[in-house]
Parts: C-alpha cells; sequence; structure tokens
C-alpha cells in the first residue's frame, strides 16, 4: 500500500509538471505568434493571441493547432480608392477571428489557418466618412447632406439627412439596409420621407445611398455579412487557407 501512495504522488507531482511546462511553453508561443502577426500585417500595436486546447505540446508535436484566437484593434484596412482627397484607409476598430486547424512549418517561420471565421466592428463616425461630406444641391436654393449615423434597430442604420431650403434646416432620420457585396458595404435607404421625395428622390439617394470597400484585412479573410449594432456596423468575416505568418 505505502509503495502504491508512492507511485500515486510521483504520477500527482509529474502530471502537474507537465501542466506547468505545458502552460509556459503555450504563454510563450502565444508571445512569439502575437509578434510574428504584428510584423508579418504591420500593425500598430501587438494583437491579442490566445491557443486554446490542451495539452499544447501534444499540438505542437502533430505540426497543426487546434483553435487559435486572435484579437486586433484599430486596424487600417485598404478602401481600395484612387481619388484625390479621398482615404485611402478605414479604421476598423476591433477584429475578433477563431482559426481552425493552424498548421505551421518546422521552422516556425508561417503558420497557415485551413478556416477562419470571426467578426470586425466599424464605427458609425467611421463609416460616415464614406457619405458625401457637405451639402450638396439637389435642386437650385435646396441642399442636402447626411450629418449622422447610428443604430436603427432591427439590423438597420439611421440616417440622418439634414435639407436646406431657405435658410431653414430640417433634419429626416431615414431607416437603411446594410449589406455586403465582394469587399464593399453598401447603404440604402428603404424610403425617404415624402417632402423630401417630392423635391428629388434620385438626386437626394445619391447622397443618402454610399457605399465603403474594406479591403486586405489580416491574412485576406472575406467579408460575409453585416449588421447594424449599437457602436457601428458589425462585419461577419470568414476565410480558408488563411495566412497568419510567412
Amino acid at each position: 500500500m505505502r509503495a502504491l501512495r508512492i507511485l500515486l504522488i510521483v504520477v500527482v507531482i509529474l502530471g502537474g509538471l507537465f501542466v506547468l511546462v505545458d502552460r509556459v511553453a503555450v504563454y510563450f508561443a502565444e508571445n512569439e505568434a502575437a509578434d510574428k502577426l504584428r510584423t508579418t500585417e504591420n500593425l500598430a500595436s501587438t494583437p491579442d493571441v490566445s491557443i486554446n486546447g490542451f495539452p499544447f505540446l501534444t499540438q505542437v508535436a502533430s505540426g497543426e493547432l487546434d483553435d487559435v484566437q486572435v484579437g486586433i484593434k484599430g486596424y487600417e484596412a485598404d478602401t481600395g480608392s484612387t481619388a484625390a482627397g479621398a482615404a485611402k484607409t478605414i479604421r476598423v476598430d476591433d477584429i475578433d477571428a477563431h482559426m481552425k486547424r493552424v498548421r505551421f512549418s518546422g521552422d516556425y517561420s508561417s503558420a497557415t489557418a485551413a478556416t477562419a471565421t470571426g467578426t470586425a466592428l466599424v464605427s458609425y463616425d467611421e463609416l460616415l466618412k464614406a457619405a458625401k461630406s457637405g451639402p450638396t444641391q439637389i435642386i437650385p436654393g435646396i441642399t442636402a447632406e447626411v450629418v449622422g449615423l447610428s443604430d436603427g434597430g432591427d439590423g438597420k442604420i439611421k440616417v440622418e439627412v439634414k435639407v436646406r431650403a431657405a435658410g431653414v434646416e430640417q433634419t429626416y432620420p431615414v431607416l437603411s439596409s446594410v449589406t455586403v457585396e465582394g469587399s464593399t458595404v453598401k447603404v440604402h435607404a428603404d424610403s425617404l420621407p415624402r417632402t423630401v421625395v417630392r423635391l428629388a428622390e434620385s438626386r437626394i439617394r445619391a447622397i443618402t445611398d454610399f457605399q465603403q470597400t474594406i479591403d486586405q484585412l489580416p491574412g485576406d479573410v472575406r467579408l460575409d455579412k453585416v449588421e447594424a449594432a449599437k457602436n457601428g456596423v458589425e462585419i461577419t468575416v470568414k476565410g480558408s487557407d488563411v495566412k497568419l505568418a510567412g
């Protein structure tokens, strides 16, 4: 019985040491991966990297990690715009991505995820930059401009349109749908106030309806779906064979 007790104690101690070594190894691996990702994607700050699953060391031995979570703040995505004076980038406040079956090279210089899904948040203030700035004439003596974006509920964006005529200003709330087409987020007014429609619907829509390209996200993940949220538009992203490094 004494020998069995000693054996159990040894097993417990060795098990504890294995867990400790495993957790230390994953800590250093996460930091190394974060630094590598920052360099590869030219990020302004170090991202958060979490390697999930236990034990980590057996995953390393197999050459594939089950699940890696990456969090990036303040990413500058490409707008694809070449127009003079137009913004070349758009700020994505938060990117949260889950990578599955991440394979890495023998020297750990490169890593590729079989699949990736996640979300990206673009603030309303940032998206507002895609709308026409400044008052735009819709008919002689009357101008209109988009002055604000906010959550309209039920996945809609509320677009605030200010109309000025004869020195009098009136702001109209316009509920708009937001969709994704390729790498572009599109905002389209569901309907316009009758007063505004009577003036010139097509010219008003040239102001209320706008779009914004969001391209070259980390690992070249693609836009999938978009929905209005409390603090901005929340975009679902996805990808396959996503390069994390190398």
